[in-house]
C-alpha cells in the first residue's frame, strides 16, 4: 500500500456518547481516496488494526476505515475498548478473541480466504509492538490472503502525552528504549536484559513487567540508574480507570505493589522525565534547512555552543 498522502472525504457523525466516527471514501469502499486496492480487492483481506492505548477517539482514521469495511471484526474485550466497534457496519460479524488461541482465530481467516471476506483484526496499542501479528501474517500468506497493518498509538506515547513530557530532551536523552523484563512467558533473546539496556542511562519504556516489579527495580539499579532516577507508573492509560503515579526508582517496586498493579501497566524511567528543556537546534535561528535560511550571527553562536562534550572515562 502506498505511503503517499491522501485527501480523504470524511463525514464525521458523533453519537450521543461521542464515540462513533464514520469515514466514507468517494467510491463508497471505505478506503482513502486514491488508495482503494486493499479495500476493493477481489480477494480476501485481513487488516491488523492498532486500536491505540484505550480511549476510542485515539483510533486512527485509517483504523476506523478498516473496521467500517470489514465483514468480520475480531477484537479482544480484555484489551480493546468496546466503543471502537461503533465503526463496524450493522451486518458485520463481531468476534471476541479474548478467550481464543490462535487456533480459534484461524478458522475466520480460512473462511475469509474461501469467501473473499474482509477481516479487521483489532489489536491494542500498535500491532507492531508485542502484537503477536507475525505468526498471523504468515498464516494469512499461506492462505493466500492479502494483509495490511494499520498503525496505532502506543501506550508509551500516550503516557508521555498524559504527563506532558517530551521523551527526547536535547543533551539529556535522545533515545527511547522499548523493552520488557525477562523471565516472563516469552523468553528474551541473549543480550536483551533490562540491566544491559539501563547502562545507556536514557529514557526507557518497560512493557509487560509490572508483575515482577522487584526484579525490575533491581535490574534498573544494577544497570546504573541512580536510586533517585524519576519514574512514571501508568495503569490503563486513557481508560476511565487510568492511574498515573510518578515515583523515584528506589520506590518503584513499592509503588507498583502497593497499588496492586500487576497488569496493563507501563513504566517509564530516565532522567529526561524530570529534566528541563534545553534549546533545540531545530527552531534555533542559527539552524537552516530547505525551508528556512539561518541568521549568520546566530549560526556562529550555534556552532560555538555545539562543540561535543568530553565523555567521562
Amino acid at each position: 500500500m502506498s505511503l503517499e498522502r491522501h485527501q480523504w472525504n470524511i463525514d464525521v457523525v458523533a453519537s450521543a456518547a461521542g464515540a462513533k466516527r464514520e469515514a466514507v471514501a468517494p467510491d463508497g469502499t471505505g478506503a482513502p481516496h486514491g488508495e482503494t486496492s486493499a479495500y476493493a480487492a477481489k480477494g480476501g483481506l485481513v487488516s491488523f488494526v492498532g486500536a491505540g492505548p484505550g480511549a476510542p477517539d485515539l483510533l486512527t482514521l485509517r483504523g476506523a476505515q478498516a473496521i467500517a469495511a470489514a465483514d468480520v471484526v475480531i477484537w479482544a474485550s480484555s484489551l480493546v475498548d468496546q466503543r471502537v466497534l461503533a465503526h463496524a457496519k450493522q451486518s458485520a460479524e463481531i468476534v471476541d478473541s479474548a478467550k481464543l488461541p490462535m487456533e480459534g482465530v484461524l478458522p475466520y481467516y480460512e473462511r475469509a480466504a474461501q469467501q473473499n471476506l474482509r477481516v479487521a483484526r483489532v489489536h491494542s496499542g500498535d500491532p507492531s509492538l508485542w502484537g503477536a501479528i507475525q505468526e498471523q501474517l504468515e498464516q494469512c500468506q499461506t492462505l493466500g490472503l492479502d494483509t495490511e497493518i494499520v498503525p496505532g498509538v502506543s501506550s508509551f506515547t500516550a503516557v508521555a502525552a498524559r504527563i506532558g513530557r517530551e521523551l527526547t530532551i536535547p543533551e539529556v536523552a535522545q533515545s527511547v528504549i522499548l523493552t520488557r523484563l525477562g523471565g516472563g512467558k516469552t523468553p528474551m533473546p541473549p543480550g536483551e536484559q533490562v540491566a544491559e539496556f539501563a547502562r545507556h542511562q536514557t529514557t526507557m519504556a518497560l512493557f509487560l513487567s509490572a508483575a515482577r516489579s522487584g526484579q525490575l527495580q533491581d535490574e534498573l539499579l544494577a544497570g546504573g540508574y541512580p536510586p533517585d532516577t524519576p519514574c512514571v507508573v501508568a495503569y490503563q492509560v486513557t481508560w476511565p480507570d487510568e492511574l498515573i503515579v510518578p515515583t523515584a526508582l528506589k520506590d518503584l517496586a513499592a509503588t507498583i505493589k502497593g497499588r496492586k498493579l500487576w497488569k496493563h501497566t507501563l513504566v517509564l524511567v530516565g532522567p529526561g522525565l524530570a529534566a528541563g528543556g534545553s534549546r533545540s537546534h531545530l527552531y534555533h535561528p542559527g539552524h537552516f534547512h530547505g525551508f528556512r535560511k539561518a541568521d549568520r550571527e546566530a549560526r556562529k553562536q550555534l556552532r560555538e555552543t555545539s562543540q561535543p562534550r568530553p565523555i567521562d572515562p
